[in-house]
């Protein structure tokens, strides 16, 4: 069975994006491909690699892109998640092929919060649950 290729979409593609893109790779890597990019994309929020990395999926090395890049180069893929809030959702660009289906999922962005490195580490653990789970419900979906 071939791949399906997934991206994930949010604004900086610091945090969620690079989030679910990991994760999927690392749950159904027999099944998808994942990539990422954002719609102004911004700097790797540290506090998403320190939560990724506490499961033992290192990010820190990942690259921020735009989907806007996705598109002029024509990639092409089977799913297309958004997983920033519905309004920047809506600027995503409709990328080509017979057979696109385009999600969105909300999940609060880590890059918000406030407090210390505890409270910030915690949003982006949080954050990291919810779409570990919104994932594995998808996956039994497809």
């Amino acid at each position: 069975m071939s791949r399906k290729k997934v991206l994930f979409v949010c604004v900086h593609n610091s945090a969620r994006s690079q989030m679910a893109e990991a994760l999927l790779n690392s749950i159904a890597p027999d099944r998808f491909i994942a990539e990422s990019a954002g719609l102004t994309p911004g700097t790797l929020n540290p506090f998403a690699v320190e939560a990724m990395k506490e499961t033992g999926i290192d990010i820190s090395e990942n690259t921020v892109d735009s989907v806007f890049d996705f598109f002029k180069e024509g990639k092409v893929f089977s799913y297309i998640i958004t997983v920033c809030d519905a309004e920047a959702a809506e600027r995503c660009p409709l990328f080509p092929g017979v057979e696109v289906r385009r999600i969105h999922w909300t999940f609060p962005d880590p890059s918000a919060a406030g407090g210390g490195h505890e409270e910030k580490l915690q949003a982006a653990r949080e954050a990291r649950d919810m779409i570990r789970a919104k994932l594995e419900e998808w996956l039994k979906t497809v």
